[in-house]
């Protein structure tokens, strides 16, 4: 059995423990590895269709999948993150192409908040000004003033996303995974990356 959580910019693959993520121009190198039952979750029809012309079996499993929230418009890969959870209470952040931040209490979904990615960021700027296309430096000393424009954005994304999330965490424990999740997981004494998360929840999904 083989899982796959398409993303904004990846098809990211579970099978037996192994993890491995791809674009979706690369999709047929991987077509042995997908012989097997496949199940799927989407955000990107694009990708979808790329995984359906190469394994027109898959199943979608966003149908399936319960989450007891008021929350309208919920994306199926949140959905996911915080069934992974497996019903204990926190915070779920899921740090990709957008950072998504969910409040769960005992299996309940609470609500949420949707801030860019720091790539998103990065792009923002450059739009705004020629002279602000240039990296972000995400290491910035966060305990002192910027004098180096590079400095100045990664403090500006950086903290626009750290005060964010430390308000809405509290004292909760706050369990990351995405791209981003192991780096900002760092800042976090109560933080808790699990790369696995949304697969776990589509493995709850499935009884697996």
């Amino acid at each position: 059995m083989t899982l796959c959580d398409i993303g904004n910019t990846h098809l990211h693959f579970y099978q037996e423990g192994r993890v491995w993520a791809c674009a979706p121009q690369n999709l047929a190198t991987h077509q042995e590895a997908l012989q097997g039952e496949v199940f799927y979750i989407s955000v990107n029809p694009h990708a979808t269709n790329a995984l359906l012309e190469l394994c027109p079996s898959a199943t979608n499993l966003a149908p399936k999948m319960q989450l007891q929230s008021k929350y309208e418009g919920l994306g199926v890969d949140r959905v996911a993150a915080c069934l992974g959870l497996l019903g204990k209470s926190g915070v779920v952040v899921d740090a990709g192409s957008a950072i998504t931040v969910d409040m769960m209490e005992n299996g309940v979904h609470l609500g949420g908040v949707i801030l860019p990615g720091f790539e998103a960021y990065r792009h923002a700027f450059k739009h705004i000004s020629p002279a602000l296309d240039v990296p972000l430096n995400l290491r910035v000393n966060v305990e002192a003033l910027p004098n180096a424009t590079t400095d100045a954005l990664g403090y500006g994304a950086l903290q626009s996303v750290l005060l964010t999330l430390k308000h809405l965490v509290g004292e909760r424990k706050v369990y990351f995974t995405g791209g981003d999740g192991k780096f900002l997981a760092n800042f976090f004494s109560n933080g808790i990356y699990d790369g696995l998360l949304v697969f776990n929840g589509m493995r709850a999904t499935l009884g697996a």
